[in-house]
């Protein structure tokens, strides 16, 4: 139970976007200006890399415009909502079989945009001159990865944007020999809709309810230029997100999540109390795991019986020191390690249950999940 990009980021000449990289409790901004000629490169190089990022735009270019890229390999999405300094912060981590790729360095290329700005509207940003004061996209990026031969890789980044509807393209593109066999890169590209809450309220809200296969307590907060790669790494815990919501009987499940905005009176009293319920779903709701007494916990929903809980958390300054003070905008990182061993093979839903015992205001998340045999 729980109490409680480091390579450089590459673009061609864009001036108006950036790409914000942050923990919960901090920022870094990375431009997405930085000049694809290093010192020493030669002539051939420098021009693979312009031609390079200039394919990788008229990819994304092509899936705004609504039409079908490459998908010479699998590129799979997830991401989580953390409340950041300034707008939300989007940790997100992509996954592709490395196995299906010629070669393991590659580039990718992450590009925000509004959803309410209209095609002619797009059209238009992108004519604009390169030095235009207005960013034609609130997220707008290259970064390149070195990929594990023959797996699996996952690779997390993250951004910030205001609330709002979104939609992330992300062009992911073999990187260029410049001196070997001229053969089409393989690339793949991905359109993944947002709806980005907002956090920047005085209401009791949580984060997204991040999925984990571990976390782990660093000795100390990561140092700014650590945080590009780490986009999980929250003050002194690192989050690795779990690949998938499916689990063996052997493994556990691990949730985290942060808690914002509770009541804190004029002498700095603060009560929060976490409580997490388990249903299977399973046909009809069926009557209450025994040893549940009536009304312990949420009623089932249609198709689906109680089926255990763990012991509530209390967060309050006896139990977390004075020192902590959520008032100045600190969250309450909770969560919960719940070993999978006495759940029966099926598909199960965790309510988390979130409530202000001082201002008697609560929240609820959903967690679905599936435990699979034991292998």
């Amino acid at each position: 139970m729980l109490a409680g990009l480091g390579q450089a980021t590459l673009s061609v000449k864009r001036s108006a976007g950036v790409l914000i990289l942050a923990a919960a409790l901090g920022i870094v901004v990375f431009p997405s200006t930085v000049v694809w000629a290093q010192a020493g490169a030669r002539s051939d190089e420098v021009r693979t890399q312009r031609e390079e990022g200039e394919a990788i735009l008229a990819l994304a270019d092509a899936a705004m415009a609504g039409k079908s890229g490459p998908s010479d390999f699998a590129l799979r999405w997830q991401n989580d909502f953390v409340k950041a300094q300034r707008g939300t912060f989007v940790p997100f981590t992509l996954t592709v079989d490395a196995s299906r790729l010629t070669r393991q360095a590659a580039l990718v290329y992450v590009r925000a945009t509004r959803r309410s700005l209209r095609p002619d509207r797009r059209r238009q940003d992108r004519e604009r001159p390169a030095d235009r004061d207005e960013a034609a996209y609130p997220v707008d990026a290259i970064f390149p990865v070195d990929l594990a031969a023959g797996r699996e890789s996952r690779i997390s980044r993250g951004f910030s944007v205001p609330p709002g509807e979104y939609d992330v393209f992300v062009v992911m593109r073999e990187r260029v020999d410049p001196g070997g066999a001229k053969t089409r890169p393989k690339a793949a590209v991905l359109r993944q809709p947002l709806s980005v809450p907002d956090f920047r309220t005085a209401e009791l809200t949580t984060s997204s309810v991040i999925v984990a296969d571990r976390l782990n307590v660093l000795a100390e907060p990561l140092p700014a230029d650590q945080l590009a790669e780490r986009p999980y790494a929250i003050g002194r815990n690192e989050i690795t997100p779990a690949a998938d919501q499916e689990f063996r009987r052997d493994e556990e499940l691990i949730v985290v999540f942060l808690v914002y905005n509770p009541m804190v009176t004029a002498e700095r009293q603060f009560d929060v109390r976490v409580e997490y319920h388990f249903y299977r779903k399973a046909g009809d709701a069926g009557p209450g795991q025994a040893g549940a007494a009536p009304g312990a916990h949420p009623p089932a929903r249609a198709g689906e019986h109680y089926f255990n809980r763990t012991d509530p958390q209390r967060f309050n300054p006896a139990l977390m020191g004075e020192a902590f003070n959520p008032e100045s905008g600190e969250p309450i990182m909770a969560g919960q390690v719940v070993p999978l061993a006495g759940f029966e093979v099926g598909d199960y839903r965790l309510d988390v249950q979130v409530v202000d015992l001082l201002s008697g205001k609560s929240v609820s998340r959903d967690v679905v999940f599936t435990v699979l045999s034991k292998l």
